[in-house]
């Protein structure tokens, strides 16, 4: 099977990250470009745009041209992975590969971005480089879509004004924030997401929003599979993935009490 650039984009970076956190947990001298490079047998021009991009993202940060070292972003997703709810979703993720034979995810967003929280145990047949931490799209995926479920059109065109849209996603991908507008006009009556490979070729996913205390969006839940999947099956699994979206909102909101 051909992987994406995108694919192939996140597995480096998450090798890299993964990389310079080991280092720092073992009280291990931290790496540069150059260092980094050799340990990974990359290019080095690759790892340091790679750098550079997880250093945005607050994953690894970098003091005055010196090693990185593990970001605050970091340290955020892996206290929220340690929230009660979060911990029940693993459950309820593999209660849904029981159930359907799917991939399934939690997801949150952060501004134009998707972060995986949780992915199930699955994920290692044909997407394996989906682990915590994965970074997508919001505007073209599932459960992208999904946590902009409440946005309104003049929402979605500030939110996303600032996008380049052009070679992102899929051949299903919206291409201008009206289009994503469009595409969740399309969705709402139905009550659940289903994205027809707008982020990866041959790849559906359906996904509804978890709703924590006051309805607020927390989180998406989704499942991945082919049309055939997916397509017929749409409402029944929409049902059962609404369920748990309901449960893991209520373990939040209690979570957000405590």
């Amino acid at each position: 099977m051909d992987v994406s650039p995108e694919a192939s984009s996140l597995a480096q970076g998450l090798r890299l990250v993964r990389l310079v956190t080991d280092r720092e947990k073992q009280g291990r001298q931290l790496l540069g470009v150059s260092q980094l490079a050799a340990e990974l047998d990359m290019e080095q021009s690759r790892v340091s745009r790679l750098a550079q991009e997880l250093c945005d993202l607050g994953l690894l940060e970098r003091v005055e041209r010196g090693p990185f070292r593990t970001g605050p972003r970091f340290f955020t997703l892996a206290a929220s992975l340690n929230a009660g709810w979060v911990h029940q979703s693993r459950a309820e993720l593999e209660e849904l590969v029981a159930s359907f034979g799917l991939r399934s995810r939690l997801s949150v967003r952060d501004d134009v971005r998707v972060l995986l929280l949780r992915s199930s145990s699955n994920n290692s047949v044909l997407g394996g480089f989906a682990k915590p931490g994965m970074v997508t799209p919001v505007w073209c995926t599932g459960a992208g879509r999904a946590l902009l479920w409440d946005h309104a059109p003049k929402e979605l065109e500030e939110l996303l004004r600032e996008v380049n849209f052009i070679g992102v996603g899929g051949p299903a991908a919206a291409h201008s924030a009206a289009e994503v507008a469009a595409l969740m006009d399309r969705d709402k009556p139905q009550g659940f997401v289903l994205a027809a490979e707008e982020f990866e070729h041959g790849i559906w996913e359906l996904a509804v929003p978890v709703r924590s205390g006051g309805g607020r969006i927390v989180a998406a839940v989704s499942v991945l599979g082919s049309r055939a999947d997916l397509e017929k099956a749409a409402s029944d699994i929409a049902s059962v993935l609404q369920s748990t979206a309901d449960r893991l909102g209520t373990a939040a909101a209690s979570a957000a009490q405590n």
